[in-house]
């Protein structure tokens, strides 16, 4: 009845505190005892009653001295608004969860192996404290994921620096400075060395990302050669991390890595060493304010936690400044 009288625009003048007392007194068959539970004076609980049937055109209870019962449209109101309400009620604690971060969904853009240490552990956690976040993880080149969060595709990403005019509207948060390796054939004459002094690169044939799928890595190659006075004779600039190792195993040149990349060489006759002086690239969260929302603020202050506390790579908090 209820559903109809909505279509119908008739509810529109119906108040939602008219049909919680309608609701006491259907359910109690009595205004004396509606108002207590209610707790308020029962003149007012029969005026709001005779209210809401005024402006519903029909009786909804049939009363005298002795008793107060349902009439037939009241019993189909009684079932309506029962369902009605706690619909209400539920909307009301959604809303509420939403707003503390605690119900919503949460898209989450990262780039693979820098993220490989902490990105599954700070996920279980999240969907620990905020079960009713749906989370949904999407893995994308470092270009790939300023993109969509600038598109407002992704809420959060995780990923390298892009270039300044494509940040523009984006707020980062640098969660660490990773060094940058020497991947090197197993036999390699530059093997040799616990660490390997970027000079020593000069003449050799080089592989790293190329420029468009990874512009913080390729560009600090080229900061940290130009620093070590030479200019580098790049073999092979692939757009896959994965095609730069094959290139390195096929003995087609010295890979230039960051660190987490190390991982992804064992197994294979490959070794890694430091390069000197250190030479960094950054991994950074990034979001748009145009596009925030209570889970993703839930999300940032987690990770924040964890950078501060040295979770994310399970050491001790390291000083690290940061933007945003």
């Amino acid at each position: 009845m209820l559903s109809q009288l909505c279509r119908l625009g008739i509810c529109r003048n119906v108040d939602l505190r008219h049909l919680r007392y309608f609701l006491a007194v259907a359910e109690e068959l009595s205004f004396s005892r509606a108002s207590r539970r209610l707790h308020i004076a029962q003149p007012a609980l029969s005026r709001a009653v005779k209210e809401l049937e005024t402006t519903l055109g029909v009786e909804l209870l049939a009363r005298n001295r002795r008793s107060v019962a349902l009439t037939p449209a009241g019993a189909v109101l009684l079932d309506e608004s029962r369902i009605l309400l706690q619909r209400f009620d539920e909307t009301q604690r959604r809303v509420r969860r939403t707003a503390a971060g605690e119900e919503g969904e949460l898209r989450l853009g990262y780039i693979g192996p820098p993220t490989r240490d902490f990105l599954g552990r700070i996920v279980k956690e999240f969907r620990t404290r905020y079960p009713r976040v749906t989370i949904i993880l999407e893995e994308r080149t470092p270009e790939r994921v300023w993109e969509m969060v600038a598109r407002r595709r992704l809420t959060i990403g995780l990923t390298r620096p892009v270039l300044p005019q494509n940040a523009e509207g984006l707020r980062t948060l640098v969660l660490r400075r990773e060094p940058l390796y020497a991947a090197i054939p197993r036999g390699h004459s530059l093997a040799k060395a616990k660490s390997l002094p970027w000079r020593d690169l000069s003449g050799k044939p080089l592989i790293t990302l190329s420029r468009r799928e990874g512009v913080s890595l390729h560009d600090a190659v080229l900061a940290a050669c130009r620093r070590a006075r030479f200019v580098p004779v790049l073999a092979h600039t692939p757009s896959l991390i994965s095609t730069l190792l094959t290139y390195v195993e096929a003995d087609a040149g010295i890979g230039i890595v960051s660190e987490s990349i190390c991982m992804l060489g064992e197994g294979l006759p490959i070794e890694f060493r430091p390069l000197a002086p250190a030479q960094t690239v950054d991994l950074v969260m990034v979001w748009s304010e145009e596009n925030d929302s209570a889970p993703a603020e839930a999300f940032r202050s987690l990770l924040r936690e964890w950078k501060d506390t040295g979770l994310l790579w399970n050491e001790p908090a390291r000083s690290e400044s940061h933007s945003g």
